[in-house]
């Protein structure tokens, strides 16, 4: 079928409306006449008819909207009564033809000249920043892997802090669940349920692919964080989430655009503009690995957390209990907490938390049939980044190397075999280049309140 067959004639966006009595906010598409909904319930605490929520909404039914233009990628987004500032204009096209460019790879498509009709809002005064409250009131989106344990555990020690956590309706992971109750933190949560139709997306002829959820996702914490009374958002999107997965149609093509700097900041002058709550990565300038040492010594937390990818199936009989050991998630999670973990310790975490290893251990360092999973997260296979949240290329090298340097990895056969691959490389990292990656590098936007120490002169 030709790309022009698939391809619908126009998205429109219709309109979104809210209803304070239940907390519902439901925010209305169309492509080609095919009308989609979705919902989003966060309860009716919080006072729904400010001027501040009702900017937050309109956010959200801005960025949801990329979910339902995907089914047909048509040329033309058309705003329909939503009028938008020119910067509005900019960072909304952007987060289309960037937060798709996954799915424009997958499905051969050309979104370059993708059109948005809209009228423009006048432009206004940005209101004046907000003075620091003594007591600073956080919320830290949480998905139960080792990045926002660490940043809850950092966010804690100097704000008021509560985790964000979205669900289907009636639905909870464990996976997330397990490690919120660890941190004792309140949990602040939003119901989502995106259209039936989607679920159907096969059947019905769409285009399927990724979208930037983490985008979606931000602007329901920021409404989240304006009915609860929170001053920020605090995200746990690392330094190497810029980095893109590959190129396409002469494209950067990056699986965590909506978790990258550039999103950040573009996310960051909308919501200035609007008077919205603070938003910001606090591991914008952290590596992988110094996310993985940090969490190395959370040992708390080491039966709870599981970030493999079948902890998250959207069907509940597919959901497993454990880590698979199998998928890219876990071999980059094993590879990144080799440096700084016991092998014994990772084996228990492999084999299911408490329960001993099993006589074939699930741990993927420990399983030759991983070998070519693990060497396309450490760029010894061409062009074999998995489209994943997964660290950069260097910082798996460097991962690899520090941790066959381990005592007790040494008869850890696949491991010696991936890291001597690696330093066989012209550019291996140097332990200089190692070390530095246990440094702040690049830019972030992390407020003085909050700023640790060795971020001070930055």
């Amino acid at each position: 079928m030709s790309e022009q067959a698939q391809r619908g004639e126009a998205f429109r966006y219709e309109s979104f409306e809210t209803d304070p009595a239940t907390g519902l906010l439901t925010c209305r598409y169309s492509v080609d006449g095919q009308q989609f909904a979705e919902r989003f319930t966060l309860g009716p605490e919080g006072d729904w008819a400010s001027p501040l929520a009702h900017a937050a909404a309109r956010l959200v039914f801005l960025l949801a909207g990329v979910s339902y233009y995907k089914t047909a990628a048509p040329p033309v987004i058309d705003l329909g009564e939503t009028a938008i500032t020119r910067r509005e204009r900019g960072f909304l096209r952007e987060f289309y033809l960037e937060g798709l460019g996954e799915f424009a790879h997958h499905n051969t498509l050309d979104l370059s000249a993708l059109r948005i009709e809209a009228r423009t809002a006048p432009e206004t005064p940005r209101p004046a920043a907000r003075a620091v409250p003594e007591t600073i009131r956080t919320l830290v989106p949480f998905g139960g892997g080792i990045d926002s344990i660490v940043t809850a555990e950092q966010v804690r020690q100097q704000a008021d802090a509560a985790l964000f956590v979205v669900s289907r309706p009636a639905d909870r992971f464990a996976a997330i669940e397990r490690p919120a109750a660890v941190t004792g933190l309140p949990v602040v949560r939003a119901d989502r349920e995106i259209d039936p139709l989607l679920l159907r997306s096969r059947e019905l002829g769409f285009l399927n692919g990724h979208v930037p959820v983490t985008g979606i996702l931000s602007a329901v914490a920021i409404l989240a964080a304006v009915l609860a009374g929170r001053d920020a958002v605090v995200m746990s999107n690392e330094w190497s989430a810029s980095v893109p997965t590959r190129e396409y149609n002469g494209r950067q093509v990056n699986h965590q655009y909506s978790k990258s700097e550039s999103f950040e900041a573009g996310f960051r002058e909308v919501l200035a503009d609007a008077g919205l709550p603070d938003y910001f990565s606090l591991l914008r300038p952290r590596t992988e690995l110094w996310v993985g040492q940090k969490f190395a010594a959370l040992r708390e937390y080491h039966d709870t957390f599981r970030s493999c990818n079948r902890a998250f199936h959207i069907d509940k009989a597919l959901r497993l209990d454990h880590w698979c050991g199998h998928c890219d998630k876990c071999c980059f999670i094993d590879l990144i907490l080799a440096p700084f973990m016991a092998i014994s310790d990772l084996e228990r975490i492999f084999a299911g938390g408490d329960l001993p290893p099993a006589p074939a251990s699930r741990e993927p360092l420990a399983n030759p049939g991983q070998a070519d999973r693990f060497r396309a997260l450490l760029g010894t296979l061409a062009d074999s980044k998995p489209f994943e949240c997964v660290g950069e290329v260097n910082e798996c090298r460097a991962a690899a190397m520090l941790a066959a340097r381990r005592a007790d990895r040494a008869d850890c056969k696949l491991l010696q075999e991936l890291a001597a691959e690696v330093m066989a490389l012209p550019d291996a990292p140097s332990d200089a280049e190692i070390a530095a990656m246990l440094r702040p590098v690049g830019r972030h936007f992390i407020p003085a309140w909050i700023a640790a120490s060795d971020l001070a002169a930055r």
